[in-house]
């Protein structure tokens, strides 16, 4: 079912727990609740009638007194590169005249396939608080908090979109519109059905929080049995440069961070994600770069170089010369270091370009989303 607006509880996002609390509330047996979680991932049913694992009086029933209520899609800006960036409505009015009346009706998803496996990169925010200078996003400001059926909804979206093509692995980023970390409880919500073996049943490997540095939400995310991978939005050298692109680092300074990350329980497999945006001429400079490896000392993690990605912003993407440079010095000192080019430039699908500048009647592709 697509977005629509509708008084009766959407189910999708909703707990095995909720789901139970639900069906106990209509006097049915409280089973019926994993009967219906099943239906929903393992078997990828989105209509009542569709769940065959109910019996036909209580299908009938469900259809009056609940919804199955994906984001629906109002634009598709397929990229050169097979990225596609999804504009979507989010359920709770019509999305295409939700649009002509302002942002606040629409999000952002990016879909990008690869050999052997497709990354979702999805929003956890309309807009987004946290006004990091090079990132197009910001000149939104935070417009509301997604629900985690609507958090959830762009995966399955994407994933139904491109069912014929799907390869067998599936990698999630939360690197869209937004900060996941605030907009916790939502997010892990979402993020317990992903990771759920009864649920959708992505692994913890292919599953990636990027945040600019919540601290609190750090040391809360460090608690949860399931969690994603965590990777940092770094971006800077010193605090005093930090503080110019990330105006949340006089909130949390790096030395809170760092030390947020130091007390971080890593899993065996797992290494932190620091991303690092190089802004030609202000953040990569061999002397960053060698900054940088001494802020990361005594870390198990990994640094992701991300070359700016053009937007009307005063920035410049760095020089082929000085990003291989800095990548270079990380690697001589033992830092593990790979260059990110985003995918989906060409329709404004790339890390820092989210913008959503659409609307209607604009068929122009002058919005975004974020990273490979």
């Amino acid at each position: 079912m697509s977005a629509a607006s509708t008084s009766v509880p959407n189910l999708l996002g909703k707990s095995p727990e909720e789901l139970r609390e639900f069906m106990t509330s209509l006097g049915e047996p409280g089973y019926r609740a994993k009967q219906i979680y099943h239906a929903l991932y393992a078997e990828g049913r989105r209509e009542f009638a569709a769940m065959s694992n109910l019996p036909a009086g209580l299908r009938r029933r469900l259809e009056e007194k609940a919804v199955i209520a994906l984001p629906g899609i109002v634009r598709r800006h397929r990229s050169r590169d097979g990225a596609v960036r999804y504009v979507l409505g989010l359920a709770g009015g019509n999305a295409g005249a939700a649009i002509e009346r302002g942002r606040s009706a629409t999000v952002e998803t990016v879909f990008m396939p690869s050999e052997n496996r497709q990354t979702i990169c999805i929003s956890t925010q309309a807009g987004c608080a946290v006004e990091c200078g090079f990132c197009l996003t910001a000149t939104l400001g935070l417009i509301r908090n997604l629900s985690a059926g609507e958090i959830l909804g762009q995966i399955l979206v994407a994933l139904e979109d491109n069912r014929e093509t799907l390869s067998p692995q599936t990698n999630i980023v939360l690197m869209g519109q937004g900060e996941p970390l605030l907009n916790y409880d939502a997010v892990m919500a979402a993020l317990r059905i992903v990771l759920d073996p009864e649920g959708l049943a992505i692994s913890p490997k292919h599953v990636t929080l990027s945040t600019s540095g919540i601290v609190p939400g750090i040391e809360r995310l460090a608690g949860e049995k399931a969690r994603p991978k965590l990777a940092i939005s770094l971006n800077a050298s010193s605090n005093e440069q930090r503080g110019r692109v990330m105006p949340i680092n006089r909130k949390y300074p790096l030395e809170k961070l760092l030390a947020a990350c130091k007390s971080y329980p890593l899993r065996t497999w797992e290494r932190l994600t620091f991303e690092y945006v190089l802004l030609g001429g202000f953040n990569d400079s061999p002397e960053d770069a060698r900054r940088v490896v001494k802020l990361l000392s005594n870390l198990r993690c990994k640094v992701n170089l991300i070359p700016w990605n053009p937007g009307e912003l005063p920035y410049k993407r760095p020089e082929t010369e000085r990003v291989e440079a800095f990548r270079r010095i990380l690697a001589e000192k033992g830092v593990p270091v790979f260059v990110r080019d985003s995918r989906g430039q060409d329709v404004m699908a790339a890390c820092g370009q989210l913008a959503l500048a659409e609307s209607a009647s604009r068929q122009t592709t002058q919005t975004a989303s974020a990273l490979p």
